[in-house]
């Protein structure tokens, strides 16, 4: 019996797995033909809601009032799970912002998500460079084009049993360089484990994301402090 459940399990994931990669081929060549950001915002929200509901994941907002309609910002989220950028989307819906996902070199290369990637509204980073001109000059112009920036502030997905890795600096230059406010967003799920599940169980989930006060980029204190007190994170 257990060799049949991991049979299954198995088929479930080569099964999701290919659906996902021609979903978001699919949208990554709809992101290719259109520039308008309003259109593509849509298009992201579209593939979300259809990735997610193929998962059987719901999207929960606590404190959707938070969110504003309109305008630029800096926008963070914990990182646990390949499923966080969807989570965001949908959380951002209703709002007017458009945001350019940080995404690091590999994501921008892969044959699986590369193309999405690189239509979707995202700024490439390479960690490896000890030069980031480059990269905060592609953010700056992206602020120029009156577009939010959205990115993990742990610089990659927290696989630890911690809830929060520490923050890489990067973020607070990205505030400060642009002017650009802090919205603060927590995914309380650990969205990896939720994914194993709903791959593995076939039922439906629940993601919860939480919306937290805005920060001034003029802030001094320490961000990820504030953060953890503003989610109640120990």
């Amino acid at each position: 019996m257990k060799k049949l459940f991991k049979k299954v399990y198995k088929m479930r994931r080569i099964n999701s797995a290919v659906y996902a990669m021609i979903l978001t081929n699919y949208y990554g060549l709809k992101l290719k033909l259109t520039k308008n950001k309003k259109k593509k915002k849509q298009l992201r929200i579209n593939y979300s809601k259809k990735l997610l509901d193929f998962l059987k994941i719901e999207v929960a907002v606590k404190n959707a009032h938070k969110i504003p309609k309109k305008g630029q910002y800096l926008v963070i989220v914990n990182h646990r799970g390949i499923i966080d950028p969807l989570i965001v989307e949908i959380a951002l819906q209703e709002s007017e912002i458009f945001g350019l996902w940080i995404a690091k070199k590999e994501l921008y290369n892969s044959p699986f998500f590369g193309l999405f990637v690189r239509n979707a509204g995202a700024i490439r980073v390479d960690r490896g460079k000890a030069q980031m001109s480059g990269f905060f000059a592609e953010v700056k112009e992206g602020v120029k084009d009156l577009s939010s920036i959205f990115i993990f502030p742990e610089g990659t997905r927290n696989k630890t049993t911690k809830e929060l890795l520490e923050f890489k600096e990067g973020f607070r230059l990205i505030a400060l360089k642009n002017r650009l406010d802090i919205l603060p967003l927590y995914i309380r799920s650990n969205t990896a484990e939720l994914l194993k599940n709903a791959i593995k169980n076939q039922r439906f989930q629940k993601a919860i994301i939480e919306v937290g006060d805005i920060i001034s980029f003029r802030e001094r204190g320490n961000i990820q402090k504030m953060y953890e007190a503003m989610f109640a994170i120990t």
